[in-house]
């Protein structure tokens, strides 16, 4: 599933801003220095984003609770103006504007955490074009102190954080893709470190994240390289210091790296995000400190960064990608023994505006095929499937204006599913007799009453004799029509039954509600803020 953002989409974090217990996601928008937050429902899905400004080219996101009020702050890394950007949560889904801090140059990564052990999150910056990291120590009321700095290697871009000498005091990893090392930093406890320690690694190191791996309590580091297309395991000795790398197999061009147990076996898994080849690579831990080999998953184009989190609050993990050239986030849900559900794209075309879908088998092939009403192209499309699970180019059939709904059905007794689509601006439904190979006929439009504005369509039989008929939800007219088929593909003059004034229905659902043998259909209004059933009582 994917959703929406704006350019660039460099960075992705989760959390729950509005304290529904659902979480919730925001990006950073690199070019048009913005962050966009995405209130996720508990179901999986997502509302549309809702953009806040930045300071120049965000690179970075993460989120804490800086002010100690119980809602979620985000920060971003700034690279172009060598600042940070704190946005303070109120805890509704909606964040103040922004509150700047000096940083150093080029800021790519950020994470957040209690470094001198006050109670109050504090900040860690990677900047990259002077070869250091920016520590500002929170006071715990939503602002920071002047920054530390502290030396890394060349170029070093991500940052985690965790202890990795049990002293209770939290440590800094950094890896530097410019001299292919990783920088560990250990703290003192009281918001400064140790000078760096470095350890030579692979190829171009892109990301770092750390786990207990091998289930000794001591953890772990994994490192991404972008230059030779893998990942490699660092086991933690518990002094701050690391044993030789495992490597393994990724997709080509691994940008990004995040851990999780994803089946549930109460061991860390790896997933990675690769630039190159627009997929995602998980990787199963063994619980010893190895994993399996890669499985590969499809993403948009030039994944970026990567969180996880359990979206739909059926316990298990989730993962959401944000691919930064498809100014989009994709969100992959997790199955128990299987692994992700693998994301498939359908392209209905620029401005489209994919408005609704329906399925059933259109050239009676015994594969399930897809129609899809394009409010902005004022089309429906049509996907057919093949047997191995693809779906051919779509092929459009024109409607009226701005196409809300469809659904399928058999409107005239052939045997072969025919189409019937809400055209909103034009006050009609339109029907598309089917071939039975899979093309239709052009639309043959029936009336909705005038300002009607149809916003849903469903279909059944409503009178009981066996030819389907079709209902339609008039957001403009404040009422549910009905149009009894005679079976021949054409119908009767709509019926219309109120739904209350200015109730502006917007969805309508048919089925038997109060097991009498009759049909019944519940309408949701958005003006009234209510559900209205209709029971059939003739």
């Amino acid at each position: 599933m994917s959703y929406a953002t704006s350019f660039w989409t460099r960075s992705v974090a989760v959390g729950d801003f509005n304290n529904d217990i659902r979480l919730d996601i925001v990006v950073a928008n690199q070019y048009d220095n913005t962050i966009s937050v995405l209130l996720g429902y508990g179901n999986g899905s997502f509302a549309n984003q809702t953009k806040y400004s930045t300071g120049n080219t965000p690179f970075s996101v993460a989120v804490g609770d800086f002010n100690n009020d119980t809602h979620l702050d985000i920060v971003v890394a700034n690279a172009n103006d060598n600042t940070v950007s704190v946005l303070l949560g109120y805890g509704n889904g909606s964040f103040a504007n922004q509150i700047k801090y000096s940083t150093g140059s080029g800021g790519v990564s950020v994470a957040v955490g209690d470094f001198n052990n006050d109670t109050h999150l504090d900040i860690v910056v990677v900047n990259q074009l002077d070869n250091t990291v920016s520590v500002l120590l929170g006071y715990g009321n939503g602002s920071f102190a002047n920054q530390m700095i502290y030396p890394t290697g060349s170029s070093p871009w991500p940052v985690a954080i965790d202890d990795f000498n049990n002293d209770t005091h939290l440590d800094i990893v950094v890896a530097n893709w410019g001299d292919n090392t990783i920088t560990v930093l250990l703290g003192y406890g009281n918001g400064s470190f140790a000078n760096q320690t470095r350890y030579l690694t692979d190829s171009e190191p892109r990301s770092v994240a750390v786990g207990d791996f091998n289930n000794d309590t001591r953890l772990d580091i994994v490192v991404a390289y972008y230059g030779n297309n893998t990942v490699s395991v660092l086991l933690g000795y518990g002094n701050g210091s690391f044993a030789n790398e495992t490597k393994y197999s990724t997709g080509s061009g691994p940008q990004f790296v995040a851990v999780g147990d994803f089946n549930n076996d109460n061991r860390l898994d790896i997933v990675v995000a690769n630039w190159n080849d627009n997929t995602m690579s998980v990787l199963l831990g063994y619980g010893n400190g190895f994993f399996a080999n890669q499985m590969t998953y499809s993403t948009g184009i030039s994944p970026s960064s990567v969180a996880v989190g359990d979206f739909n609050n059926d316990t298990r993990l989730d993962v959401v990608v944000a691919n930064l050239n498809e100014k989009s986030v994709s969100v992959y849900l997790g199955y128990p023994n299987e692994g992700f559900l693998n994301q498939m794209r359908l392209i209905t075309g620029n401005g489209s505006r994919p408005k609704s879908f329906a399925i059933g088998d259109f050239n009676n092939d015994g594969q399930t095929d897809i129609v899809v009403a394009n409010s902005g192209t004022n089309n429906v499309g049509i996907f057919l499937k093949y047997d191995n699970d693809s779906f051919a180019s779509q092929i459009t059939y024109s409607t009226d204006s701005s196409p809300w709904s469809v659904a399928i059905g058999d409107f005239n007794n052939d045997t072969i599913l025919d189409i019937v689509v809400a055209n909103h601006d034009n006050d009609n439904v339109g029907i598309f007799r089917g071939w039975g190979n899979g093309s239709f006929s052009c639309q043959k439009t029936f009336s909705t009453g005038f300002n009607s504005q149809p916003s849903a369509v469903a279909v059944s039989d409503f009178n009981n004799d066996t030819l389907l008929d079709i209902i339609v939800a008039n957001y403009g007219t404040s009422n549910v029509g009905v149009l009894l088929g005679y079976g021949n593909g054409s119908f009767t003059d709509v019926k219309s039954f109120s739904t209350g004034y200015d109730s502006l229905p917007f969805s309508v659902s048919v089925g038997d509600l109060d097991n009498d043998g009759k049909l019944d259909f519940a309408v949701a209004n958005k003006g009234a803020d209510n559900l209205k059933i209709f029971l059939q009582t003739c």
